[in-house]
C-alpha cells in the first residue's frame, strides 16, 4: 500500500496507522551531520535523500531514497512518500530555567535589565516558590518542549536554601513522571561567592550527587574567583560530579570568567565533563585575549553553550537607546578550535527574557540568523541536537541511528531556508515510531499559580 500526497495531515495520518507495524518513510531529506549509517558517509553536512525504515518503534534501516514505492515482493508494510520534506533529530536542549519559567506575569518590576532580573526572581521565589507552584510550571514548560520535539533538557535549579529543599525533590518527582519522554537534568544554580562556605557546598554538592544531578554557579568576577572554581571542581571530583557555570553574561571586557574556569579545569585534570554558559564578555575583547582565553578552553576540554534569545534580549539594553551589538558569544571562533559548542533556550517568559516557548526550532532559527550560522549552513544543526546530547552524555539522542528509537521530526520544509523561514506549526514529532497526539497547554493553566485576576 502507498499514500504518495504533499499533504503534512496525511502523512501524519498514514505514520500512525503503521506505527504498530512496518513502514517506510520515502524520499525524505536527511542531514549528513546527524544521521549515522553507512548510507549517509558520503553526505557530510548536506542533506541526502533517503528512505528511513521503521518497524515496532525502531529505525530499522537507512538507505538511499528509491524515488518508488516498494516492489511488493521484496516489501511487507507502508510506504509513505515524503516529498522531499525534511527529516531531523528531536533536539536536546541543555541550558533552561524551567523553575523560573513563566513568572512574569507576576513580576512587574522586571524592566528587562539584568539588575532588575535578579531582583524581581529574587523577591518572587521568596514569595511564591513552593512545591506546588515550581511544579506547577516547570510541568507546564515541559509539555511545551515535548510538543515542539525535544527529547531532552537539562534544566538549572535555584538551590540557596531553603529553596533547594524545595525545588531538588520536585524535579525528582517530575524526571520519574516524565521518562521516557523528555530525559530530564538539572544543574544547581547559587552565586560563586557561597562556595566560600565549605559547608554549604559539600551539603549542596551531597543533594546533587544523590539526586543524579550537576555541580554549578554563576561564576560572577570576586578576588578570590580562582580559589573558588577550584572548590567547585575539588567538590565534583569528590562527589562524581560534572560541572555547569553561568560566566560573563555582561557587555564589560574585563570579565574572563571563561578563562579562568578553563585554567582551573586544566590545574585540576578535572576527568568530568564541563559547560560553560553565556560567555558575552568574550565579544568585547581585544583578539589577543580572545585567542589565548579559547586556547586554554580548547585544551581543557569546556563546553559552551549560547543563548541567543536570553543574550540578545538583556545584554546593552539601556533605557531609551538602542542597543549596539547582539550580546552573543563567538562561536564560529570556538568551533574552528574544535570547541565543543551548543545552542539552548534559557529563559522563558520570566524577568531574565519575557518570551519563548521552550521550541528549540525557534532558538536554531534565531541563532542562524544572530551568529550568521549559514552560507554555508554547515554541520550547525548539531549544535540544538547531537552536540548537546553529547555534553549532556546522552548516548544516541540528537541523532538519526540505525538500530536505535525512531524519535526525530519532518517539517513541511524541504531545505533549510523552507524550514526555517516558519515556525512549521504543522511539524510532525515521531516518538518510538509514532507521531504524537499532544497540544500546547494553554496559559490560563497559570492563572492560578500567578494569582493572576486576568481581564
Amino acid at each position: 500500500m502507498a499514500v504518495s500526497t504533499p499533504d503534512q495531515a496525511a502523512i501524519q495520518n498514514a505514520i500512525r496507522a503503521a506505527a504498530h507495524g512496518r513502514y517506510v518513510l520515502g524520499n525524505v531529506r536527511l542531514n549528513g551531520s546527524v544521521t549515522r549509517t553507512g548510507a549517509m558517509q558520503s553526505a557530510g553536512a548536506e542533506f541526502l535523500l533517503a528512505d528511513v525504515t521503521v518497524e515496532h518503534g525502531m529505525i530499522l534501516t537507512i538507505t538511499t531514497s528509491s524515488n518508488a514505492p516498494q516492489s511488493s515482493s521484496s516489501f511487507e508494510g507502508v510506504y509513505i512518500d515524503c516529498a522531499g520534506r525534511v527529516v531531523l533529530p528531536c533536539f536536546v536542549d541543555c541550558h533552561t530555567h524551567l523553575d523560573k519559567g513563566h513568572i512574569l506575569p507576576r513580576t512587574p518590576d522586571a524592566d528587562g535589565s539584568f539588575g532588575g532580573a535578579l531582583a524581581a526572581t529574587k523577591a518572587d521565589r521568596t514569595a511564591n516558590w513552593t512545591a506546588e507552584d515550581v511544579a506547577g510550571r516547570m510541568d507546564f514548560a515541559l509539555r511545551s518542549a515535548f510538543h515542539y520535539g525535544t527529547s531532552a533538557i537539562r534544566t538549572h535549579l535555584d538551590s540557596q536554601p531553603p529553596q533547594d529543599d524545595i525545588s531538588w525533590p520536585v524535579f525528582m518527582e517530575l524526571r520519574q513522571r516524565w521518562r521516557g519522554r523528555i530525559d530530564l537534568q538539572a544543574s544547581c544554580l547559587f552565586p560563586i561567592d557561597m562556595a566560600r562556605d565549605d559547608a554549604f557546598l559539600d551539603r549542596i554538592a551531597r543533594r546533587v550527587a544523590t539526586a543524579g544531578g550537576i555541580l554549578g554557579a554563576v561564576a560572577y568576577p570576586t578576588p578570590d574567583i580562582d580559589r573558588l572554581l577550584d572548590q567547585m571542581f575539588q567538590a565534583a571530583a569528590r562527589h562524581g560530579l560534572n560541572l555547569d557555570f553561568h560566566a560573563d553574561e555582561t557587555t564589560d571586557p574585563s570579565a574572563d570568567g571563561l578563562r579562568r574556569i578553563a585554567e582551573a579545569a586544566l590545574r585540576s585534570r578535572f576527568a568530568g565533563k564541563v559547560l560553560v554558559g553565556h560567555c558575552c564578555s568574550l565579544a568585547m575583547q581585544e583578539e589577543a585575549v580572545v585567542d589565548a582565553t579559547l586556547d586554554k578552553v580548547a585544551a581543557a576540554g569546556v563546553a559552551v553553550v549560547s543563548l541567543p534569545t536570553c543574550n540578545l534580549y538583556l545584554q546593552d539594553r539601556r533605557n531609551g537607546t538602542t542597543p549596539r551589538w547582539r550580546g552573543v558569544t563567538l562561536l564560529h571562533e570556538m568551533k574552528k578550535r574544535g570547541i565543543p559548542v551548543a545552542l539552548a533556550s534559557d529563559n522563558t517568559r520570566d524577568p531574565f527574557h519575557s518570551y519563548g516557548d521552550l521550541d528549540m526550532l525557534d532558538t536554531f532559527r534565531l541563532g542562524t540568523r544572530v551568529l550568521h550560522l549559514d552560507h554555508p549552513a554547515g554541520d550547525w544543526i548539531r549544535a540544538v541536537t547531537t552536540t548537546p546530547a553529547e555534553i549532556m552524555g546522552l548516548e544516541g539522542k540528537g541523532s538519526i541511528v540505525e538500530g536505535q528509537p525512531a524519535d526525530f521530526i519532518l517539517f513541511e520544509g524541504r531545505s533549510w531556508s523552507e524550514v526555517l523561514s516558519r515556525a512549521e506549526r504543522n511539524r510532525i514529532v515521531v516518538r518510538q515510531g509514532a507521531p504524537i497526539s499532544t497540544s500546547l497547554p494553554s496559559y490560563a493553566e497559570l492563572d492560578e499559580l500567578e494569582g493572576l485576576a486576568l481581564g
